[in-house]
């Protein structure tokens, strides 16, 4: 007794697709590096990138660490006026000539007085030169004082000079900094695509296969019997007896 098998097969395009996709897929095991196809990912072509200090970073790092020059409490001495001795040195030589003058008129009057070199006159000559000492020393603290001050606050213009001008440079360094990491991780991101770009590839091939719905093509069905065995020798001749009888019995041979 045959038997007949019955198989049910789905449609040649969706066979041939699921096909194609398997072979696919293989290609993009681990391990497998076909002649020609996928070669794995290669993370390093897209590992995370620092990008450098510009140089307006580093020359505003160089320049700060020369600023404590400008902090110390010698600070103001490169800022004193290299003409402020003599501005001194003239205007006491002005001071001691007043003076000179003043104590000529004192001894002129005292002389016309008939004072002079009496106990009242020395007593006022005396308190005379000691007030001109007190007031040309007040007028060089005064003029070394003004130098200072004009000095320091050189410093200080200096320093907030520098400072706003590292700043200026360090704003523009890391804004070109950040340009240039904004340029490495797009460079990366673009290598990273191209190297996942087989598995979002066949991804999206998947997704479209698995969402065709069932009975969306027609299945064909295929059925297999399996060869009749080969007859035996008396039942050849026993069918070929029978077809000679029935020729036989048809032509009136065998009455």
């Amino acid at each position: 007794m045959s038997t007949t098998t019955t198989v049910t097969k789905p449609a040649p395009i969706i066979e041939g697709a699921l096909t194609s996709f398997l072979e696919t897929i293989k290609k993009l095991q681990p391990g497998t590096i076909p002649a020609g196809g996928f070669t794995g990912i290669d993370t390093t072509k897209f590992a995370p990138t620092i990008a450098a200090e510009s140089q307006l970073q580093k020359d505003a790092r160089t320049a700060a660490a020369g600023l404590d020059t400008l902090v110390g409490p010698q600070a103001y001495e490169q800022f004193m006026s290299p003409y402020q001795q003599e501005v001194i040195d003239t205007t006491l030589s002005e001071f001691d000539r007043q003076q000179a003058i003043a104590d000529t008129a004192r001894r002129d009057r005292a002389i016309q007085a008939g004072a002079y070199g009496g106990g009242r006159e020395g007593v006022l000559a005396a308190e005379a030169a000691r007030g001109a000492a007190t007031g040309r020393a007040n007028l060089q603290a005064q003029l070394l004082a003004q130098g200072f001050q004009q000095a320091q606050a050189a410093a200080a213009q200096d320093l907030a000079a520098r400072q706003g001008l590292g700043q200026f440079q360090t704003q523009l360094g890391q804004a070109g900094q950040a340009q240039q990491q904004a340029i490495l991780d797009a460079a990366a991101a673009a290598e990273r695509e191209r190297q996942f770009q087989p598995f979002t590839q066949i991804g999206l091939v998947g997704q479209q296969l698995a969402q065709i719905q069932p009975g969306a093509f027609p299945t064909q069905t295929v059925g297999y019997a399996p060869p009749a065995p080969p007859a035996s020798p008396l039942a050849t001749a026993l069918g070929v007896g029978s077809g000679i009888a029935s020729i036989g019995s048809k032509l009136g041979i065998f009455g």
